[in-house]
This record gives structure tokens, C-alpha cells and sequence, in this order.
């Protein structure tokens, strides 16, 4: 009798354990590692804007990229100043240098991002 009465408190403690184990959900998930290419953009139709009163300070810089990009920045100067674009259509950029004197520039720089 007291064996039946182990196994009967034994199934019940079970099948109390698993009906709780029973009703938690986890909703299904995503995850995952992957690579892909990071290749550059070309940058085409670079023009300069002087300034109209002092045309040794450049007041901007346009061209345009052959892809879409979200953000995109410009340095003319090795070590300066990191100038901050604007889309004006499409794939076309214009970026405000004003304060960028023509003689120390020696460089182009564009980074983009998509």
C-alpha cells in the first residue's frame, strides 16, 4: 500500500511538472552571421565653387556617385576638416566648405555610406 501510494504522489508531482512545463511559449526567432563585399564608390563630375569675394576660400565641392548612399562626407585637406553633404538629387552631392582656403587643400576625399 505504501508503495502505491509513492507512485500515485510520484505521478502526480509529474504531471504536475510537465503540465507547467507544457505551457510556456517562446515565440520563434532569427539570428545568423553572414559576410558580404564592401566595394567603393566612383566618384564623377567634381566641381569647385570659390568664394565670389575671396576666391582663395572654397565655399563647396559637388559631384556625383555611381550608387545610392545615405551619408556622405568630404575632406579637401590631408588631416582637416571632415565637411558634411547633402543629397540635391538622385545620386548628386553638394557639400558646404566654407572656411577652406584653396592652398593647403591637396586631397579629395569622399566617404560614403549606404
Amino acid at each position: 500500500m505504501r508503495f502505491v501510494a509513492a507512485v500515485a504522489v510520484g505521478l502526480v508531482v509529474a504531471l504536475a511538472a510537465m503540465g507547467l512545463a507544457a505551457s510556456n511559449t517562446v515565440p520563434n526567432t532569427r539570428a545568423g552571421d553572414g559576410a558580404g563585399t564592401i566595394s567603393g564608390y566612383t566618384v564623377t563630375n567634381v566641381a569647385y565653387t570659390l568664394n565670389g569675394t575671396n576666391p582663395q576660400q572654397v565655399d563647396s565641392v559637388s559631384f556625383t556617385l555611381d550608387a545610392a548612399a545615405n551619408t556622405v562626407k568630404v575632406r579637401l585637406q590631408s588631416g582637416g576638416t571632415w565637411y558634411n553633404c547633402t543629397n540635391t538629387s538622385g545620386n548628386h552631392w553638394s557639400c558646404s566648405t566654407t572656411g577652406q582656403a584653396v592652398q593647403p587643400a591637396d586631397e579629395l576625399r569622399v566617404v560614403a555610406t549606404q
